[in-house]
């Protein structure tokens, strides 16, 4: 059983940036694929960015290609989504989640956070 705690979401102005930690209970260390989620009101759950086991491999969503950066740090059984140049229209809650098999949809990942507001202002 793997429990994701995680923050740093919060108000930000367009243009800003925010940075989003997971945090995995346990010594998950590199077991599970990370990944990053977000679900806006009324709207489904999409597809974030993902990031390897060991890190060496990430993927994006068209949407926030080259102003999010997903990393991890196995030591500290974290995982990071630093987002830039942020926009009106990625408001909407983050959701971390981790599984043993690499996928981009919802139903691929069976351990999930409690969610982050992630707010931005125009």
């Amino acid at each position: 059983q793997v429990q994701l705690v995680e923050s740093g979401g919060g108000l930000v102005q367009a243009g800003g940036s925010l940075r989003l930690s997971c945090a995995a209970s346990g010594r998950t260390g590199s077991r599970y694929v990370m990944a990053w989620f977000r679900q806006a009101p009324g709207k489904e759950r999409e597809f974030v960015a993902r990031i390897s086991r060991r890190g060496g491999s990430t993927d994006y969503a068209d949407s926030v290609k080259g102003r999010f950066t997903i990393s991890r740090d196995n030591a500290k059984n974290t995982a990071y989504l630093q987002m830039n140049s942020l926009k009106p229209e990625d408001t909407a809650v983050y959701y971390c989640a981790a599984d043993a098999s690499l996928g981009s949809r919802p139903v691929d990942y069976d351990y999930w956070g409690q969610g982050t507001q992630v707010t931005v202002s125009s």
